[in-house]
């Protein structure tokens, strides 16, 4: 097995973060290299589809106080986790383009994510894990999460 040199670790901050952190961290210290880690904020306007799919402005979200929010969980995150010398980025998209996009500008040779291991419909709905893991040129880790 060749060792890895770009480590990309995309994350949600949710209690499955920890262990998927854990794990990618045991792998970055048998790989003598460091972690980038990844939050996307995922912003999804509301649309009032009754009728018709019409933006509503009846319930406001700003986007940069979305992002200045994941930025601080990302600090916290960081900070718990000893994290001060991995690099982390924040943007707002979808997971699977946004983790896909920035692996292919980084040339990552390795992504790991959690995967909640769904079943039934919520497999027909799409994962995050199963996306990227047939879109990339690298190596992907789907740290199984039990719900």
């Amino acid at each position: 097995m060749n060792n890895y040199n770009n480590i990309l670790v995309a994350i949600d901050f949710s209690k499955a973060a920890d262990i998927v952190i854990q794990r990618a961290l045991d792998i970055a210290r048998r790989n003598n290299t460091g972690l980038t880690l990844l939050h996307v904020v995922e912003y999804i306007p509301p649309m009032d589809i009754a009728y018709e799919p019409v933006m509503t402005s009846t319930w406001a979200i700003d986007e940069n106080e979305l992002i200045e929010q994941a930025q601080k969980n990302m600090e916290k995150f960081c900070k718990l986790h000893k994290l001060e010398q991995n690099q982390h980025k924040v943007v707002v998209g979808t997971p699977k383009y946004e983790i896909c996009q920035f692996v292919r500008e980084n040339h990552c040779d390795l992504i790991i994510l959690g995967a909640q291991g769904r079943h039934g419909i919520k497999l027909l709905l799409g994962s995050t894990a199963s996306g990227v893991l047939h879109e990339m040129p690298c190596d992907v880790l789907a740290v199984k999460i039990k719900e």
